[in-house]
């Protein structure tokens, strides 16, 4: 992504069209470090919803190998076990480029589907790597998290999309 090739010369792209996917992930990572004082998770996986939603409005941005910083900065952005996120995203990631080469098209509808399957998945995913050995902790404690954040999906997509209009605009 260092730039095209334009006349026989590479071109350099401005600053905000490299960054912007990135910073507004690691924004959406950040949101989980807020203190919201809760006894069960409520604030939704906001650094996943924006990667997922930057995966599925620009496939060909990132390279499946792109998950894993991200993933690492997630951890250490929202403190969880170093290691959940970057495994977590690193196969999302793979999946999706799977999932990519078998459906030809999509619509919102397909997008949002796919979205909510790997919110629930990785949510799952997460609460499996963070259960002490002999802990008796209910998967159903993540269902307000992940219910709000298949509902918040359609909205995080639609302000990824203004951000990347505004990213490619000259």
């Amino acid at each position: 992504m260092i730039g095209r090739l334009h006349d026989g010369f590479t071109e350099r792209l401005p600053l905000r069209v490299r960054w912007v996917p990135i910073g507004s992930t690691l924004i959406g990572s950040a949101m989980g470090a807020l203190p919201v004082i809760a006894t069960e998770p409520i604030v939704p996986p906001f650094g996943l919803m924006i990667l997922l939603a930057w995966r599925l409005l620009r496939p060909e941005l990132w390279p499946a190998w792109m998950a894993l910083p991200l993933g690492l900065a997630d951890d250490l952005l929202c403190g969880h076990y170093l290691g959940t996120a970057v495994i977590l995203w690193t196969v999302a990631f793979l999946i999706l480029e799977w999932v990519d080469q078998l459906v030809l098209w999509r619509d919102g509808r397909i997008e949002w589907a796919i979205a909510s399957v790997a919110i629930v998945a990785i949510g799952a995913g997460s609460w499996l790597f963070s259960q002490p050995s002999g802990s008796a902790t209910s998967l159903l404690v993540l269902m307000p998290q992940t219910v709000g954040a298949i509902l918040c999906f359609p909205a995080v997509l639609r302000l990824t999309a203004m951000l990347d209009r505004w990213r490619l605009k000259r």
